[in-house]
């Protein structure tokens, strides 16, 4: 089964052909417990730095993904600096350092931590896994009770044009440097974050593109506009614990939402951001048990993946959201251009070698002759009910 499932996500005939692939440096919430890569406090030289905890399984799972995928392009970011990179106070939750915290303005730690970065493109290098892109940062405007830091909009244009970007310039990192990942909008945070960069012209000397996710959408425009590819970066996971209502259900603290309605919410988020104008849409977790639960113990949060594995029954199940992804991800190809559809809830793209692909929602209550003009050509067929559709044309 694990062999099928790299190949439901991964493979261009039998699966969902994602092409693009995000990698955590060090600990993300839902590692198997908190670490980084190097936790010898004053190692500025990153003479100590290690991926040998990936060789155990992140790395074989990317090599899995590139057996199937040789053109799989992977990004990464950190959830956390190494602790010792960070000041308090932390998020109150026992877990001393890793959680929360400040990113600490020190000329010596922000170059060690643009080696840190440096060094991790480097050593999966040596491991034949190329990394296309870093953001600095997974959402530097949220404190949680998982791996997380704070950074200050100065901070963080600091970082970039005077350490990160020309550590990469000196040691030849081939990887490009994203202003990523965005996610928290309340005033002075992520949005700050990128007016700030994108407003310095010694950053931005260096920055290729944007990740985006969650609550940036509106910044999608800000970043493209600039000549940067946009990222979104984290598909939004259901069951949200503050019940943000909307037709949303409940939150469920005993288990995660993977049904079918979830899969519909899921194609209004994957649609929107289409719309927006980004060029990368990415989901978030691809397999997970099905209680979904990741390290914050405070406020357990079951949250979505494209398939679910039972490891009591053992079974392995592709969501509802999975193969909404699918009807995108398997058709439309890497630098495909968006077309405008003129009504009903579609998305429609031109393919490079000139194909084209539709993707039809039926938000009708029952099924629907549906009618779809394409490359000079109409169509007509039916729509199940709440149903989805993908039209593929030479």
């Amino acid at each position: 089964d694990r062999d099928r499932a790299m190949r439901l996500l991964f493979s261009a005939t039998e699966g969902a052909n994602f092409t693009y692939g995000r990698v955590p440096i060090g600990a993300s919430d839902y590692a198997m417990d908190r670490y980084s890569l190097n936790e010898n406090a004053g190692d500025y030289a990153m003479e100590k730095f290690s991926i040998e905890r990936d060789r155990k399984r992140l790395i074989p799972y990317i090599k899995a993904a590139l057996a199937i995928k040789p053109g799989l392009r992977l990004w990464a970011s950190p959830w956390t600096p190494p602790t010792w990179m960070k000041t308090g106070p932390f998020t109150a939750n026992g877990v001393t350092g890793w959680d929360g915290g400040s990113m600490k303005d020190d000329p010596q730690v922000l170059k060690a931590h643009a080696l840190y970065l440096a060094k991790f493109v480097e050593e999966y290098g040596k491991e034949n896994i190329a990394i296309g892109t870093i953001h600095p940062q997974n959402e530097p405007g949220y404190e949680t009770r998982y791996p997380s830091c704070l950074w200050t909009p100065a901070l963080m244009n600091k970082f970039i044009g005077t350490y990160l970007g020309p550590t990469f310039a000196e040691r030849g990192v081939n990887a490009q440097i994203y202003l990523g990942t965005m996610s928290n909008n309340d005033s002075g945070k992520d949005g700050a974050i990128i007016s700030t960069v994108l407003g310095d012209a010694t950053a931005m000397k260096y920055v290729k593109g944007c990740g985006l996710q969650w609550n940036m959408i509106d910044s999608t425009a800000t970043c493209a506009n600039k000549g940067l590819q946009v990222v979104q970066s984290e598909h939004k996971c259901g069951n949200y614990p503050w019940n943000p209502g909307g037709g949303l259900p409940p939150f469920n603290p005993d288990k995660a939402q993977n049904d079918y309605a979830y899969g519909v919410e899921s194609w209004g988020y994957i649609r929107d951001w289409i719309n927006k104008g980004v060029h990368v849409y990415s989901a978030w977790n691809m397999v997970l048990d099905p209680a979904g639960k990741n390290l914050d113990a405070n406020r357990p949060w079951p949250q979505n993946a494209l398939i679910i594995v039972d490891r009591a029954t053992r079974t392995m199940t592709a969501t509802a959201a999975y193969y909404v992804f699918r009807h995108a991800s398997q058709y439309v190809d890497v630098g495909a251009k968006r077309i405008e559809v003129s009504k009903g809830d579609a998305l429609a793209f031109k393919n490079p070698d000139g194909t084209l692909v539709a993707v039809i929602h039926n938000t009708a209550t029952s099924a629907k002759t549906t009618t779809v003009k394409i490359g000079g050509k109409t169509l007509q067929f039916n729509v199940p009910a709440n149903g989805f559709a993908t039209v593929n044309l030479p």
